[in-house]
């Protein structure tokens, strides 16, 4: 079949990135010929893509011919403005959140990809099967140009661009919502969500649930010494990358992986990007209290984004003892990621404001426990992942699905996440597989009492010895690799383009 991905946005990176890559190597693997719309300018140095389509003004491609099992990317001329959910700096384009953009700017954003995707599909005679990522402007740029096709909502645009300005958006959701032959959500919390936002009659018997899927190969259980020593050997290569690369030092990164690989105490991961809304500062309040149970216990944060230096002057003011400087990161909120306005961070100022008794001698104690690689690529977390004991995933904001908290159970480390949202269906996945001892420990509520239930959960499972939590590692990748699966997901996606809704699940 001939299948057309619009992305429209990197090809690695963050969530929906990863998610749109994973499905196109799968439907490639699956004999498939894929056309990948996206805004990735490298696209030709991943090995999985074998070739690129670039208009100047006409359609041109550079690489192997479109035919079964290959990839063709497609990078449409949009000018070098790139619209974006969440702002952030991206290499090479003029970056805005789409409330900023101007009608005009909007308007020649959606008319050059309409005009893209007819081209493509004129040229490869016709495509069998389409798929939208994202609530807009995927779905609108798939209605005006004339195919058939399913939607698959990510969190993002719903929750950062389409809710809290529907009087703009919402038309473009609309529009792009009515032809669709189905609408695929990643969990029940995100279909509800679009629900709420999007009122058509239709919809809710016309959306179906499909999680993304986990790369058993790249995420897989190791012995400990083979997780470190695959995150030496990261470390290795990265050493011999050009120094200057965007939001990535090398060899920073590579020295601060070796720092992490090379202890024998606990050690925690972060994966994900540098906002407000995945809730990094909850992680660093709850640090020392981990470290106070686990001397020499070491967390990495992988990632990147705007909110970076407001976590590195959080972390500066807990490790110096000086709480008035953390309560004053805590009331400025979004304003440190370039907000117009501060917003407080609830559950970091009430943690704060009632710090426990040896508190702050225990952020002087945690000092230099925590470090920063930048950006990392999917396949490079895959190799670190393992060297981790436990990973952290504290989100405050609605998550469409737990993707890296699926990732590491896979890896046989144990996701502690938020229990709101997709991160909720996650880990009640693997709660159900474990004991309920270890089971409780995947999920911590979301309130005033974030910080010490995040490091309460942490603490438990350092705790265990390494043999102890062994056969819990076992059961968390046998988990992770039965229930989310790339086929299913692509098998799936095929579906929902051909309006095959009964082979789906229901979305509640």
């Amino acid at each position: 079949m001939r299948v057309l991905i619009f992305h429209g946005y990197l090809l690695r990176g963050t969530g929906s990135n990863v998610y749109n890559a994973s499905l196109a190597r799968t439907l490639a693997r699956l004999g498939h010929e894929v056309h990948l719309f996206c805004q990735d300018r490298e696209a030709g140095s991943l090995g999985w893509v074998d070739a690129v389509g670039r208009w100047g003004p006409d359609l041109r491609l550079e690489g192997r011919p479109p035919g079964p099992g290959t990839i063709t990317a497609y990078v449409p001329e949009i000018g070098g403005l790139l619209p974006v959910y969440v702002k952030d700096r991206y290499e090479g384009f003029e970056v805005k959140a789409f409330p900023e953009l101007t009608d005009a700017e909007l308007d020649r954003y959606l008319g050059a990809n309409v005009a893209a995707v007819r081209d493509v599909a004129a040229s490869v005679g016709g495509l069998d099967s389409a798929v939208a990522s994202h609530l807009v402007m995927g779905p609108a740029i798939l209605a005006r140009a004339g195919l058939t096709y399913a939607v698959k909502i990510h969190g993002s645009a719903l929750e950062y661009t389409v809710k809290p300005h529907p009087e703009r958006f919402l038309p473009f959701a609309l529009e792009g919502i009515r032809p669709a032959t189905c609408v695929l959500a990643s969990s029940s919390h995100t279909a509800e969500s679009l629900w709420e936002a999007v009122d058509l009659p239709d919809l809710p018997a016309k959306t179906r649930r499909l999680t993304p899927g986990v790369d058993a190969h790249l995420f897989r259980p190791r012995p400990p010494e083979d997780g470190e020593r695959a995150a030496l050997q990261l470390a290795a290569e990265l050493r011999g990358e050009p120094s200057a690369q965007w939001d990535r030092d090398p060899n920073t990164a590579a020295e601060v992986i070796e720092w992490f690989a090379g202890s024998d105490a606990p050690r925690v991961i972060f994966v994900g990007k540098l906002i407000v809304s995945k809730g990094v500062d909850l992680l660093l309040a709850a640090w020392p209290l981990v470290v106070r149970r686990h001397p020499g216990a070491r967390l990495l944060i992988v990632g990147f984004g705007e909110y970076r230096h407001g976590l590195e002057r959080l972390l500066g003011a807990l490790e110096a003892g000086d709480i008035r400087t953390a309560r004053w990161i805590a009331s400025q909120g979004r304003a440190l990621e370039g907000a117009p306005a501060p917003s407080r961070l609830r559950y970091l100022d009430a943690f704060l404001s009632d710090p426990p008794a040896g508190y702050v001698d225990a952020g002087r104690a945690a000092g230099d426990s925590v470090r920063f690689t930048g950006r990392l690529e999917h396949d490079e977390v895959a190799e670190l992942v393992g060297s981790a004991a436990a990973m952290a995933v504290p989100s405050t904001f609605p998550e469409a699905f737990g993707m890296v908290a699926a990732e590491a159970a896979a890896a046989g480390v144990l996701p502690v996440s938020a229990g709101h949202s997709g991160l909720a269906e996650v880990s009640r996945g693997l709660a159900a597989r474990l004991p309920p001892q270890v089971g409780d420990l995947t999920s911590f509520p979301l309130g005033d009492d974030s910080v010490p239930a995040l490091g309460d959960r942490l603490d438990r499972w350092l705790s265990l010895t390494p043999a102890d939590r062994e056969p819990f590692r076992e059961i968390l990748a046998e988990t992770a690799a039965g229930l989310w699966s790339w086929e299913s997901v692509a098998q799936g996606v095929l579906a929902a383009s051909a309006g095959r809704l009964e082979e789906l699940s229901a979305a509640q």
